[in-house]
């Protein structure tokens, strides 16, 4: 099953009156969120299952794909690392999952799937962290499939 984790494009900074889950991509994180949705296109499967937080920035950043996605409070800025593999079906799922979330989940997410401890690893903004699970003789394993910033593309 490969599980692919992308942190949201750049957003706004909080502020005042503004409500976390009301913050929106600058306009560097929309270009983030166009060039990595472009990469991503060209390598995901068809069956890719899409699931977001809920908060704008990820919206926003999911809508880049041009792809159905599903919305899951699970997802949201406090979420675990245990939630989102729960919502991904990690790694009983059949189909591969695309997560757009947050930090630090994603980095204690993927510290815990690579390294065996959940650790406050840093994902860049817009970046993409690939992930498959695969048994190899009888074991199972995590092998890191590809990370990638969006300043890169």
């Amino acid at each position: 099953m490969d599980l692919i984790l992308w942190r949201h494009a750049e957003a706004v900074l909080e502020r005042e009156g503004l409500p976390d889950l009301d913050r929106a991509l600058t306009t560097k994180g929309e270009r983030q969120a166009k060039r990595m949705a472009e990469w991503l296109n060209h390598r995901l499967a068809h069956s890719t299952r899409v699931i977001v937080s809920p908060a704008r920035r990820c919206q926003q950043t999911a809508k880049a794909l041009d792809r159905s996605y599903k919305t899951l409070e699970a997802l949201a800025p406090e979420a675990s690392p245990e939630a989102l593999l729960k919502a991904a079906r990690w790694p009983e799922g059949s189909e591969p999952v695309l997560i757009v979330g947050h930090q630090p989940t994603l980095g204690l997410l993927a510290a815990q799937l690579l390294a065996g401890v959940a650790q406050p690893w840093p994902i860049r903004k817009g970046a993409v962290w690939w992930l498959r699970s695969r048994d190899r003789e009888g074991t199972a394993q995590v092998v890191l499939q590809a990370v990638m910033a969006a300043d890169l593309l």
